[in-house]
């Protein structure tokens, strides 16, 4: 009987990806090909959110013998913003870029911003996420910037922590200053919130001097990160405020110069980059909740109050958004209606 009979496909396909530490990725057969060399553009420093391309880097490394090499530059290639331009002009081989930085430029992607998707976990979040850089639209969209989506950075759903009196129900949300970026601010002021969007950097800052009541981050690992549980006296843990879409890119013309076995060692990279990355946020979680258990308290909202915030906060700037891109010429219920159906189908 195999061993991993029972185990879902992403449970094997992270368990390969623990085996595959050290210089594993070396042991299997080494595939011949001419030498290549890419620069991948990120931001930040090397964390959680981008063990992704951390391991895609090693991978293709060491499957090739070194003959493809993958150049990672934390800000060395550019700002967060200027990267879809510079993989447009050719300038860069790769990128990580959030749609939330310039939605107007992928509008069609902007879809995966919406707050209060039913998107309960990583798995499925990986599931919607690939489906989608499938469709034909996401496709034609990125083409315009000479780009196709590859990786997806799977980001944990934000949450928020914050001071003074802990919602227990969404009347609570009324008048609360709150960090809540794109969408999520939004679906904040349908609750009757006040949306901000303060700079992750000063959160901790705003939070501390009472400028803002709570912030919301992926969690749990960006809040360990901007100390917030430090200055917050509460954590909502299953709130699920929304994901954001957050690609890596390659440039359509260096994937079409490509040989076919680097092709294919570039797709059977992709799912041990995900599992690497959610491994890490789960690694996170379980380092960060003890530490967060002990100087917050924890919001739970039940199975009607999440429906609820879905109902207020969530469903009209779905509407709006449809709107506002059909109005564009943009199929926006289509879109949303695919993006609905993928997240409630079962995963494979």
């Amino acid at each position: 009987m195999s061993r991993h009979k029972g185990l879902t496909v992403a449970a094997v396909v992270a368990a390969g990806v623990i085996a595959w530490s050290g210089n594993a990725f070396a042991q299997a057969q080494i595939v011949d090909g001419p030498e290549v060399r890419w620069k991948l553009a990120a931001w930040g420093k090397p964390r959680a959110a981008t063990q992704n391309i951390e391991t895609l880097k090693k991978f293709m490394d060491e499957r090739t013998g070194g003959k493809f090499k993958i150049q990672i530059g934390y800000e060395s290639f550019g700002q967060p913003k200027e990267l879809l331009d510079l993989l447009k002009v050719g300038s860069l081989e790769m990128t990580n870029i959030c749609a939330s930085y310039h939605p107007e430029k992928l509008p069609v992607f902007s879809a995966l911003d919406l707050p209060f998707l039913p998107i309960p976990d990583l798995d499925t979040q990986e599931k919607v996420h690939l489906a989608f850089y499938k469709h034909p639209l996401v496709i034609k969209e990125f083409a315009a910037w000479n780009a196709m989506p590859y990786l997806s950075s799977v980001l944990p759903t934000n949450e928020f922590v914050g001071r003074g009196k802990a919602p227990k129900t969404i009347e609570d949300f009324k008048g609360m200053r709150v960090r809540a970026l794109a969408g999520i601010g939004d679906a904040m002021r349908k609750l009757g919130a006040v949306p901000t969007s303060v700079d992750a950097t000063e959160v901790y800052t705003s939070l501390e001097r009472g400028t803002v009541d709570a912030a919301a981050f992926p969690t749990t690992y960006a809040h360990q990160s901007y100390r917030t549980y430090e200055v917050g006296k509460w954590y909502t843990e299953n709130m699920n405020l929304g994901n954001v879409g957050c690609p890596t890119l390659i440039h359509v013309d260096r994937w079409a110069e490509l040989p076919q076995q680097y092709k294919d060692l570039l797709m059977e990279a992709q799912p041990l980059a995900h599992a690497a990355v959610k491994k890490a946020y789960r690694e996170a979680d379980e380092k960060n909740i003890p530490l967060f258990k002990k100087k917050l308290q924890f919001i739970k909202f039940t199975p009607d109050e999440l429906a609820a915030f879905r109902k207020v906060g969530g469903a009209p700037v779905w509407e709006e958004w449809v709107t506002k891109r059909e109005a564009q010429g943009i199929p926006g219920r289509e879109l949303l209606n695919f993006l609905l159906k993928e997240a409630a189908s079962p995963k494979s």
